[in-house]
């Protein structure tokens, strides 16, 4: 899938692209002039501490919170001017699984299908492929106020992959699914950036999933942007050994001597 041939985008655009974005809540500075780019073909993982600023970042690139300052670009279109047209390329996860508990699975996905204007027997068709995958097709009739929080979780991802974006926006997206659940999803995201134009940008505090999964990490620390780049290419910035994606978002982020004061107060003897 070309940019070019995503209807609304701009011939060349990337998936994504972030400049000098800030966003303020009150007094309170969340994320401070942040810029980064998702590439075609990518999975960009944006990690940081729990505070950090992923989600303002991630609420901002969907429409949900307004930026102070800077700009946003979905396949170069402007959300803010073009809000329809950005929100139409996009697949999202939020970090709170927020549903319609009244309606059962299957009225939320056709629901979401009707409202995407998906053709009625592809959406169906797809719907039932992704429920016997994720193991919901027994729950596809009880209200999601009766389901756990693991088959919620998989009815939200599913609603974010229904039609197809060449854009996917997932904050936290692995919470509460079970191990099999996970490894599908981690293959799904791997075979959709396979064709090399379409994005994801993926919000993760877990360094091991970052690392398997994200093919450049962009790391946060309240709200500014501390590292950018490819495993290989954050390792440069430590010095010694062969660090873990853990150890480098500690340096980083500035945090190894607050762990080890941490381990050394919690283990007086």
């Amino acid at each position: 899938m070309a940019a070019s041939s995503i209807p609304g985008s701009a011939a060349g655009a990337p998936p994504l692209a972030v400049d000098r974005l800030t966003v303020r809540y009150g007094e309170k500075p969340a994320v401070s002039g942040l810029s980064f780019t998702v590439r075609p073909g990518e999975i960009y993982g944006l990690l940081g501490s729990n505070g950090a600023g992923k989600s303002s970042t991630i609420k901002s690139v969907v429409g949900l919170v307004r930026p102070l300052q800077g700009s946003i670009r979905v396949f170069g279109v402007d959300p803010e001017r073009e809000p329809v047209a950005a929100k139409r390329m996009m697949g999202y996860v939020p970090e709170s699984t927020l549903l319609f508990d009244a309606l059962t699975p299957r009225e939320f996905l056709e629901y979401v299908a009707s409202v995407r204007r998906l053709d009625v027997a592809r959406a169906s068709a797809r719907l039932v492929d992704f429920a016997r995958a994720f193991q919901i097709d027994r729950e596809l009739e009880h209200p999601l106020a009766t389901l756990s929080n693991g088959t919620r979780q998989k009815v939200i991802v599913i609603a974010a992959l229904l039609h197809e974006p060449p854009l996917l926006v997932l904050d936290e997206p692995l919470n509460n699914l079970d191990p099999r659940s996970v490894r599908i999803v981690k293959e799904l995201l791997t075979r959709y950036v396979a064709e090399g134009e379409r994005g994801v940008l993926f919000s993760t505090h877990t360094m091991e999933v970052a690392e398997q999964l994200c093919d450049r990490v962009g790391i946060l620390d309240r709200g500014e942007l501390k590292g950018e780049g490819t495993i290989p290419e954050l390792r440069r910035h430590v010095t010694q050994g062969d660090p873990t994606l853990e150890a480098i978002f500690l340096k980083l982020t500035e945090e190894e001597e607050g762990v080890r004061d941490a381990v050394r107060t919690l283990t007086r003897g």
